[in-house]
């Protein structure tokens, strides 16, 4: 009876130990976990200072509802600095872009939503001239196929900028045109505007770019340069 008893308790730590090792290997090895400590909310982005193990550090995420004292875990990231954010007139030593945290530990999650960046643009009222050699918004999302990998020119009355993210700046105008809701146009550049500005700008036309870390367009114009 007792050997019977033993052979049972056997198996069922057995059984136990493989549910354990079965669950361990769907878990993300890259996962890391961190202790909200401070946040900070901008126009576009969610500063999260956080502690992990004994270190503190700073990450910047598109704008989300983080919660001071809160757990939360993701994987990859780009890790840039100095980097000075104009809005806080603050300079982070180091600060780690992510496209998302997660609150639990999915081991689905990938850290990496590919999203556009920005938060909810609104439509303004702008209305541009129609010039030669401009094409307007919608006519870009209408016919994108047709405009990919060229290089062309668009005028529109810039929205929002966001300078030196990932090494270039982020530009974007309204022209006052849209095609099935699509009335705002993402510029990446070297160049400086304010917003309110009407500027030309010429640059390459790519479709589905997906810089990582959350950063995915449909259609973007890269490189861009102001035409004056």
């Amino acid at each position: 009876m007792k050997n019977m008893y033993l052979i049972i308790v056997l198996v069922l730590i057995a059984q136990f130990s493989f549910g354990q090792s079965q669950h361990q290997t769907v878990i993300n090895q890259n996962m890391r976990t961190v202790l909200s400590t401070e946040i900070i909310q901008t126009t576009n982005y969610t500063y999260v200072q956080a502690r992990e193990k004994d270190s503190l550090i700073w990450m910047a995420v598109p704008k989300m509802d983080a919660v001071k004292g809160k757990i939360y875990y993701f994987t990859g990231g780009m890790e840039m600095g100095p980097f000075k954010s104009k809005e806080l007139d603050r300079t982070f030593d180091q600060l780690l872009f992510l496209g998302s945290l997660s609150a639990t530990p999915d081991p689905n999650f990938k850290g990496e939503v590919s999203h556009t960046a920005d938060v909810q643009i609104e439509k303004e009222k702008v209305k541009i001239e129609s010039t030669e050699g401009i094409i307007t918004i919608q006519e870009l999302f209408a016919n994108k196929d047709k405009y990919a990998n060229q290089e062309v020119t668009v005028k529109g009355k810039v929205t929002k900028f966001s300078d030196m993210i990932m090494h270039r700046n982020w530009i974007h105008i309204q022209d006052g045109t849209n095609h099935e809701g699509e009335f705002d146009l993402t510029i990446t550049s070297d160049e400086y505007v304010k917003v309110g500005d009407v500027v030309s700008i010429k640059g390459k036309l790519t479709l589905d770019k997906d810089f990582g870390y959350g950063y995915f367009y449909k259609l973007i114009i890269e490189e861009g340069k102001l035409v004056k």
